[in-house]
């Protein structure tokens, strides 16, 4: 057209500046073509694998922080099964995200490469997972097997194998074995307590364990072969080598309030073990001289088994501790506080049936007081053994008997006035007893004879010799017959 020569004509680029150098045009960059299949096996690896395919760095930053988040609570706050489908449905998400991220239908050129590049991710991860879950699960096995049998040295070597990868790939794993490794420990001290227990006839050592046993039942179920092991090794130290210990062991036993487990069994050792344990105990004590306890365990074997072989045995050990206890009785009545020179015995006499018969003959006697006297009578009179003794004579305070002769004697302190001295008698009061019945069999006042007037009279005094005189009143000078004399009517009946 006219007039517009030299203008640019059309919607094209901009006419290029007079003189501007001339650039070629960049041209655009090629598609970018994804694999779903790649995507998909990439975040099966819970490694966010998929993401990086796809050149999604942020979200596989975000899995890679929730698969950690959630490994780490399954290993800590939620090891159940339920929590285990959690990070299925997790891992399904990743993978199915990840097909659905990968969208379209990608050409052949570059699919190998990134299929393979998952698949170098996916396979260790998910052998790695299978391997650690086929560990986990023989360790497992062992643990049951430990627990079907009782044994906590096989449950501790397998608690011993599970390590971080095992509470990764079956963290319930982990809380059974926590429980079998409380139960063990728990069995373990219960065992040492009835140990104890054993050996001391401790009963509260016994209380302790089997509520610790009675414990792990209740709280721990299926460790009950552990329980039961370790009450079927306490029960094989009964009996105990001292019968006594096995004796209260077997009372407590006895007195349990049942609960109605396996531990209520402990209770048939009892009627198996316990009848020869209260008859080995009443020996023992009466070996001991503990009558009274001795008694006790014979008189509860009669008692509880009535029926026993060794009730004869346990009637005559009552009768001898009878005897025994009646000894000590009378013992104590003759030993105890003196008063005016006396026992007890001689102001509230007691029998002992078990003393020797007071018969025709001579029988021997217990003296008390008079001991300037009596330790002069023959050894076949006297004795100190309650046992061999058939009297009790009780010797009072000595007084004065009838006189016998009067003399004449010459005084010192005055020459030419002489001094008539009377001789009495020594008189002795006598009870005496008999042990057997405790009945009095002689109360009388018995008189010691002896030589009278010597030539010279030997006296004591507290004044100056050439001053004082001698008393009017002596007593005769009585030899050993003289003395076996007055006693004789006592001992020989």
């Amino acid at each position: 057209m006219p007039g517009s020569a030299g203008a640019t004509g059309g919607f094209g680029s901009p006419a290029t500046p007079p003189g501007a150098p001339s650039w070629p045009a960049k041209p655009p960059a090629p598609p970018r073509y994804h694999d779903r299949l790649a995507a998909a096996l990439g975040n099966a690896s819970l490694l966010g694998v998929g993401y990086v395919l796809l050149h999604r760095r942020g979200l596989a930053v975000l899995a890679d922080l929730i698969t950690l988040v959630l490994l780490l609570l399954a290993t800590s706050a939620f090891r159940t099964g339920w929590f285990e489908i959690v990070i299925g449905l997790w891992w399904l998400a990743l993978i199915a995200h990840g097909w659905y991220l990968g969208g379209g239908t990608a050409p052949r050129t570059g699919v190998l490469r990134q299929r393979v590049t998952a698949l170098c991710f996916v396979v260790p991860v998910l052998l790695g997972l299978a391997f650690l879950r086929f560990d986990a699960q023989t360790i497992d096995g062992a643990l049951s097997a430990a627990r079907r049998d009782g044994d906590c040295t096989a449950a501790r070597a397998a608690l011993a194998r599970i390590g971080f990868g095992d509470a990764l790939a079956d963290a319930p794993l982990t809380v059974r074995a926590d429980h079998t490794r409380v139960a063990c420990d728990r069995v373990a001290a219960a065992g040492a307590s009835l140990r104890s227990g054993l050996r001391s006839a401790d009963t509260d050592s016994l209380a302790k364990g089997f509520d610790g046993l009675a414990g792990v039942l209740h709280d721990l179920p299926g460790h009950d072969r552990m329980v039961d092991r370790a009450l079927t090794a306490f029960l094989a130290g009964l009996p105990t080598h001292d019968a006594c210990h096995t004796a209260a062991i077997t009372d407590w036993l006895r007195a349990r309030t049942p609960d109605h487990t396996l531990l209520d069994r402990a209770r048939k050792v009892v009627p198996r073990t316990a009848p020869a344990a209260l008859l080995g105990c009443g020996d023992s004590l009466m070996s001991d001289g503990k009558w009274a306890p001795a008694k006790k365990r014979y008189r509860q074997l009669l008692t509880q088994y009535p029926d026993d072989p060794r009730d004869g045995r346990a009637r005559t050990g009552v009768t001898r501790a009878d005897k025994k206890i009646e000894l000590d009785h009378i013992d104590s009545l003759l030993s105890g506080p003196m008063e005016g020179g006396w026992p007890q015995y001689c102001r509230a006499p007691e029998k002992y049936p078990d003393a020797t018969h007071y018969r025709k003959g001579t029988n021997r006697a217990m003296f008390f007081g008079g001991d300037d006297y009596t330790g002069k009578l023959p050894s076949s009179w006297r004795t100190d053994d309650t046992t061999k003794a058939a009297l009790i004579a009780c010797v009072g305070d000595e007084k004065r008997g009838s006189a016998t002769r009067t003399c004449p004697y010459q005084s010192n302190a005055h020459p030419g006035s002489p001094i008539d001295v009377t001789f009495y008698k020594i008189a002795l009061p006598v009870q005496v007893y008999e042990l057997r019945t405790g009945r009095k069999v002689a109360d009388r006042t018995i008189q010691i004879g002896g030589s009278s007037c010597p030539q010279v009279l030997d006296y004591t005094t507290t004044e100056p010799y050439y001053n004082s005189d001698p008393s009017t009143k002596q007593s005769v000078d009585p030899s050993t017959g003289d003395i076996r004399a007055a006693f004789r009517s006592l001992v020989v009946h």
